[in-house]
């Protein structure tokens, strides 16, 4: 299989996925094309499973726009791209966190020669915290003992889960653009730093297996945290991923988990590497995970300033995908190189699916900023649905669209706009 991770000497990122797209002209993708028999193009197209349960009139939203925009319609020209958010949007709950549990419970985490050191943001609170938590008894390099030491799981996965300490105190500060980067969510892969690529892929293909054994609805202890003890594939996003690609779609997967291990997930609903973007590490002279990972839209190598968050999902769908170069790679493109589907479930996900020209489709799990855009419904293509497992009861009170809906880049929140610049009004939550 082909490594796109790169080596940490080489000045440049890796080349740019080789699958590359662009859609019909907006007046193509509005005709509904006849076939040379004269039946309609839905005749034609793949069908999204009549056995599986959407919401309302989601499955003919999402189907009009397979007709429309796939390739059985009728059209010609570049194919039609999909992408989708993994965690949470294909499957139920969070592979990721799936991927550190299990790592945590097998002794998978080194110790780092410093934990200041694994990310440019971590404060001496957590240093000193994760320090003495996992005490300087095993040499640097070697294995944690986190399968039995509870303070040191407690301490790595708390910072995970929430970027603060066991005890409270802020486990990362400084500046970095809000909308580009989480420092908990670049830690991940900085944990698994000394690592090999095909070692992080076993922990998650064993992580994998047990989250699909364990039962819906079942839990597990990690430290004194309970986190979810279950994963699993949603049946409607397999059954729409595999329509859309029969339609003649390319379909993409865009994460801000680890690379790694975000493609031992995606094979699972036939996704192949090229066509599955995530943090993307860089590595030593070894072959070995290291704390710096590949840039985007002219960032270069960095140590987490960059990763695909929020407006970072746009920034590697233009550059990997679009072949869009630079500074570019942030902005909002022409219609024709935007994707047509996107598909998600939070706000790290809000600006890729705002930029899909033909359905936005997000799964209500009560995030702000995406449920503001998505109940505004500005352009009359957003598609909510709850979530196909164990679904959010409705959201108290409404959602504060016109006064803390919008994440800002540099931190906090502030009035969610439309394109217009008129204010997104206050939404209440109706899709449960």
């Amino acid at each position: 299989m082909r490594n796109r991770h790169v080596a940490a000497w080489t000045s440049v990122a890796a080349a740019a996925l080789m699958a590359a797209a662009s859609l019909t002209t907006p007046a193509a993708a509005a005709t509904s094309a006849q076939s040379s028999s004269g039946q309609s193009a839905s005749a034609n197209c793949p069908q999204l499973s009549k056995k599986l349960p959407w919401y309302g009139q989601n499955r003919a939203k999402l189907q009009r726009m397979i007709d429309e925009r796939g390739i059985c319609g009728g059209h010609k020209g570049p194919r039609p791209v999909a992408a989708f958010d993994w965690d949470n949007t294909v499957s139920k709950n969070d592979v990721t966190d799936a991927t550190i549990a299990w790592s945590l419970k097998h002794d998978k985490i080194l110790r780092p020669a410093s934990w200041k050191k694994t990310s440019k943001w971590m404060t001496d609170d957590a240093d000193k915290a994760l320090t003495a938590a996992c005490g300087t008894d095993v040499p640097v390099g070697a294995p944690l003992p986190t399968s039995t030491d509870t303070d040191c799981t407690d301490e790595i996965f708390n910072i995970r889960e929430s970027g603060k300490t066991m005890s409270g105190a802020a486990a990362f500060a400084g500046e970095w653009n809000h909308r580009r980067t989480v420092p908990q969510y670049a830690w991940v892969p900085q944990l698994f730093a000394g690592h090999t690529v095909p070692e992080l892929e076993s922990y998650a293909a064993a992580a994998r297996a047990e989250a699909l054994a364990a039962p819906v609805g079942s839990t597990q202890k990690l430290g004194t945290h309970t986190i979810p003890g279950y994963v699993r594939y949603y049946d409607q996003q397999r059954d729409l991923i595999r329509t859309l690609q029969r339609a003649g779609f390319d379909v993409y997967i865009v994460s801000a988990g680890s690379e790694p291990v975000t493609e031992v997930w995606s094979r699972g609903v036939g996704i192949d590497r090229k066509h599955t973007i995530a943090i993307r590490s860089i590595l030593d002279r070894e072959g070995r995970i290291t704390t710096y990972n590949e840039g985007c839209g002219g960032v270069g190598v960095n140590q987490g300033e960059a990763i695909p968050y929020i407006d970072g999902k746009r920034c590697w769908i233009n550059q990997d995908i679009f072949h869009i170069k630079g500074k570019s790679a942030w902005e909002k493109q022409r219609w024709d190189k935007r994707i047509a589907l996107g598909g998600g479930d939070a706000d790290t996900d809000v600006t890729f699916v705002g930029d899909a020209t033909g359905a936005h489709l997000v799964l209500n799990r009560n995030k702000p900023e995406v449920m503001c855009r998505a109940y505004d419904n500005a352009d009359g293509r957003w598609v909510a649905n709850p979530m196909f497992i164990e679904p959010l009861p409705q959201k108290t009170g409404t959602y504060p669209c016109s006064t803390a809906g919008y994440n800002k880049p540099e931190g906090g929140f502030g009035p969610l706009l439309r394109d217009d610049g008129s204010v997104v009004p206050d939404q209440v939550d109706s899709i449960f």
